[in-house]
């Protein structure tokens, strides 16, 4: 019988298992396979399951370690994959029926990083439509819902990766962020995601190969175990040309070396975009960024609006809409409603309103770099409000006012996104009605490790634990 037990172990603590020899690959993969065959009816988290090629690969990953190969950073660790993200011979649909049967020849080059390293996927994870949402529900497959309860929406669009994360089904996935859908699914579910700087994780084949607005990145249950998958997804590529090194050669080794804070010098802004955040989220989001001074860092609040972005991203977003469907924009009544209107309203944009937003990009740019000349890093509430039903698209209103379309809501990740900067959510304590609650850690290009060591000492302080309806194996 697998033993369910190494479903609740972190990835760190599997791999340091799997190569001192005391637990083996193949039971890692049967025990989140078994935990998968439990739970996964009622999450509909992972909607391709490949359990036969997964214990194929964990045998293979246990011949590596008889041989004396246990080097790989990530031998043995069961991981899913974003429907959005081609992996070969397995079903990718892009979460929409009319890809329902596709199967790509090759993998991106983001899951070969991962396969080298010793990952083992599992399968794919749910998504709206071409991850076009910040909830995760498709006509395919249907919505998928938050471990913490039942009726609620994991967020998006990596929803379904982040649900299978931290239920426990997975230790690690990846996702995808340009609005926030990596860092919204995150907060909801209460883990680490992290959006990382454009350029250091290839994002090829995806489309617009010079576009600095969708990237991969990791989502962990902790920031140690986002750091450990980032080393292995990061790396120059020549076929992407925007392509960059990083300027650390480990994330994951800074990450852990990082015993205080002493001397970061760190400011809290609670609201970027102008919408309000709902006055709970708030508190919480406060409370535990000030938490980072008895881990020593200076912690000061100000005030920071960046609101003039939010027209500039739609206008970004509506070009990127165009381009990704670019093959497609002949046949766009087989698409789902919400893709469709975005594709529409992506092509009633001008060169002036690219113009006019690539300006107020730049400006909004500037006073970042500023910014960082003060501070180290800054933290905001990832989202303004808790996870709500799965039947919704957005909230209706946001501390009584309306929101008006389904990405407005999202506007504290989008506008980080629109300045190419790196940015993760960490778990910052739950509400009075016991849902997670995500604090967003914003830095410089290129300042991954410290994002995720500021992330660890935040969930160190104002950890949710787990999920209280996955009952414990």
């Amino acid at each position: 019988m697998a033993d369910l037990s190494l479903t609740r172990r972190s990835a760190c603590k599997l791999v340091e298992l799997v190569r001192a020899r005391e637990i083996t690959p193949v039971e890692v993969v049967e025990a989140h396979l078994a935990l998968i065959r439990r739970i996964n009816p009622a999450l509909n988290a992972i909607v391709t399951l490949d359990a036969e090629r997964a214990l194929a690969f964990a045998q293979a990953a246990e011949r590596l370690l008889n041989e004396g190969e246990a080097g790989r950073p990530l031998l043995g660790l069961p991981v899913t994959i974003k429907d959005v993200t081609d992996t070969a011979g397995l079903r990718t649909t892009f979460g929409s029926p009319r890809y329902k049967d596709h199967l790509p020849e090759q993998d991106a080059e983001v899951v070969k990083r991962l396969k080298q390293a010793g990952a083992i996927v599992l399968g794919k994870t749910n998504t709206p439509e071409f991850a076009c949402g910040a909830t995760t529900n498709n006509a395919l497959f249907g919505p998928t819902h938050n471990p913490w309860r039942h009726g609620l929406t994991p967020g998006g669009s990596s929803g379904g990766s982040a649900a299978a994360v931290a239920s426990g089904m997975v230790p690690l996935a990846q996702g995808t962020d340009f609005g926030g859908s990596i860092r919204v699914p995150a907060s909801f579910c209460g883990i680490v995601g992290l959006r990382p700087t454009p350029g250091v994780i290839p994002n090829h084949p995806m489309p617009l190969a010079w576009d600095f607005g969708q990237v991969h990145g990791p989502i962990a249950r902790c920031a140690e175990d986002a750091a450990l998958m980032l080393d292995a997804m990061i790396g120059l590529s020549t076929l992407s040309p925007i392509s960059v090194q990083a300027p650390w050669s480990s994330a994951s080794d800074e990450v852990r070396a990082t015993r205080s804070l002493e001397g970061l010098r760190v400011a809290f802004v609670a609201d970027l975009s102008g919408f309000g955040i709902e006055a709970e989220i708030e508190t919480i989001c406060r409370r535990a960024a000030q938490g980072l001074a008895d881990c020593g860092a200076s912690v000061e609040e100000i005030a920071c609006d960046i609101s003039e972005g939010k027209g500039a991203y739609h206008v970004w977003r509506g070009v990127w809409m165009i381009g990704q469907q670019h093959e497609r924009l002949s046949d766009l009544q087989a698409f789902g409603s919400n893709l469709r209107t975005n594709i529409e309203s992506g092509l009633r944009i001008t060169t002036r309103d690219i113009a006019t937003a690539a300006a107020i990009r730049q400006n909004l740019y500037a006073r970042f770099r500023e910014l960082f000349e003060r501070y180290d890093a800054l933290l905001t509430p990832t989202v303004p409000v808790e996870p709500f039903s799965v039947e919704l698209d957005f909230p209706a209103t946001i501390n009584g006012k309306e929101i008006d379309n389904y990405i407005d809501w999202v506007a504290q990740t989008y506008l980080i996104t629109l300045l190419s900067l790196p940015a993760a959510s960490a778990p910052a304590g739950t509400t009075a009605g016991g849902l997670p609650v995500g604090l967003q850690i914003v830095a410089p290009r290129f300042q991954e490790p410290r994002i995720l060591a500021i992330a660890k000492f935040i969930q160190e302080q104002w950890p949710a634990g787990w999920p209280k309806e996955i009952s414990a194996p």
